[in-house]
């Protein structure tokens, strides 16, 4: 479905969002994880539900602790002091500290529902997240601890991403050495994070150093596309793996430098990169036969590797909202104005569960639902209320 019709009046429009994004959040995505989700007997949280809440797997995902803790504890920071959600983010913390982390400093990706381990993975996400949950959390419960904690992860994750031979490599790197949009894109919002925490000048020089790195191998404008895949030296490779675009990570990644932009006072040149990044991947993410944002795409038009390639799961839409709104609120553009009612509408109209709260997850191309899980190892309470808090907070400024 796309938008059809002269769009309601701006003032309209924007107390109308302001009330669905809070209640969202507020009435509907965050009862529905505090209601069923918390692990009263063995800590943490557990996200594999179905539709209604019940649980059909109690193994734990680090990251969703890390993310929900996060979500908690900036809650109580931004929104209300409410005594049950500071309890909730030290529930998740005490978790995070007692099974999140491996002999050598890493964490876990996944364990029981006890907290013994299953599997760490090559990547440095979860040490991210668990970055970000661990400053959110410091900064909240003024409990400068985990402030010291937040600060020693991330020069950890530092150390790791930078030092050949201390990750393992997913593939032989001697015969083609890849890198991924998702390291540079996670650095930058953990580094925002963990900069409101500590003020630490570490926190200013990644992200300046990942967004250079973002505008110099992975944006490509002699193929108007954002790159999920390049070399080692940022090269195109002509591979399933190198043509491959994930429109959701660039257009999160666009929204990152964005508000990145704003929150230095307006820079441009990071202004105008992650607004390129949003166009392009709005052009190529967008289904203009359905609605809602695609989960990949072949930078050639080639058929996509990817058999979900025209899946439209949950958090691509919820990032291009936030990037929308906030493209509209910093340029005036009403084309910006225009695509956030589009995939605001579309999204609302598909993944929402008016029986029992929250989105479902994973949908085919036309909109149908295609599993109820409403949690999993990958989704839980993190990109909707996410893009609920910073959607309903950023309408709130005044322009």
């Amino acid at each position: 479905m796309t938008n059809s019709g002269p769009p309601a009046s701006p003032l309209l429009r924007d107390r109308e969002l302001i009330d669905v994004y809070r209640r969202g959040l507020l009435e509907d995505t965050l009862p529905f994880w505090t209601r069923h989700a918390v692990d009263r007997e063995h800590g943490g949280f557990l996200f594999s539900l179905d539709r209604d809440g019940t649980l059909i797997d109690n193994d734990k995902a680090v990251w969703l602790q890390c993310r929900f803790t996060w979500l908690l504890a900036t809650l109580y920071e931004m929104v209300e002091r409410r005594p049950e959600w500071i309890e909730l983010a030290r529930h998740g913390i005490d978790f995070i500290r007692r099974y999140g982390f491996d002999r050598d400093g890493r964490m876990f990706f996944w364990v029981t529902r006890e907290g013994r381990p299953i599997r760490k993975r090559s990547n440095l996400y979860t040490e991210c997240f668990g970055t970000m949950a661990l400053a959110a959390y410091g900064r909240a419960a003024g409990d400068e601890e985990a402030t010291r904690e937040a600060l020693e992860l991330f020069q950890r994750v530092v150390r790791f991403h930078t030092t050949p031979g201390l990750l393992e490599p997913k593939a032989a790197p001697w015969t083609r050495r890849m890198k991924s949009l998702g390291m540079p894109m996670i650095l930058i919002v953990t580094a925002e994070e963990l900069r409101e925490a500590t003020r630490d000048p570490l926190c200013d020089g990644w992200i300046e150093r990942c967004v250079e790195e973002v505008a110099r191998d992975f944006v490509k404008p002699e193929l108007e596309a954002v790159l999920e895949h390049v070399d080692g030296e940022g090269r195109f490779v002509d591979s399933f793996e190198g043509r491959r675009l994930n429109p959701g990570h660039a257009i999160e990644t666009a929204w990152f430098i964005l508000q990145e932009s704003r929150l230095r006072g307006g820079d441009d040149a990071m202004r105008e990169l992650g607004l390129r990044m949003l166009d392009w991947s709005w052009r190529l993410g967008w289904d203009e036969e359905y609605g809602g944002i695609l989960s990949f795409r072949d930078v050639k038009g080639l058929p996509s590797s990817e058999y979900w390639h025209d899946m439209k799961f949950w958090w691509p839409q919820t990032e291009t909202i936030i990037a929308t709104l906030l493209a509209y609120r910093i340029t005036g553009d009403e084309k910006y104005a225009r695509w956030h009612r589009q995939v605001h509408d579309w999204a609302h109209e598909h993944f929402p569960d008016p029986e029992h709260g929250e989105w479902f997850g994973y949908l085919h191309r036309d909109g149908s639902v295609s599993t109820t899980l409403k949690g999993n190892l990958w989704k839980g309470p993190f990109h909707v209320p996410r893009m609920q808090l910073f959607c309903w907070k950023l309408l709130e400024e005044k322009k």
